[in-house]
């Protein structure tokens, strides 16, 4: 008897953890969301692509914090 596979219904996504890699389904879904910024003007979609991919990493390493200075970690 051959094997099923299982049902290929769309299951839910996990929230991404913090520091992981944007997946092209987001960077194509911010970029979108810049040509709509732009009121759908002509622009470089080269550009809105490699925009969103850069905004989408900043945002997934999340805050950055600044080092305690030697003298208050002391």
């Amino acid at each position: 008897m051959p094997k099923t596979r299982k049902s290929s219904s769309p299951t839910a996504r996990k929230p991404r953890a913090a520091g992981t890699q944007p997946t092209t389904e987001e960077i194509a879904l911010r970029a979108y969301q810049i040509y709509l910024e732009r009121n759908g003007a002509p622009g470089n979609a080269l550009e809105d692509w490699t925009r969103a991919e850069r905004e989408l990493l900043v945002k997934s390493s999340g805050p950055r914090r600044k080092p305690v200075p030697k003298s208050i970690a002391a």
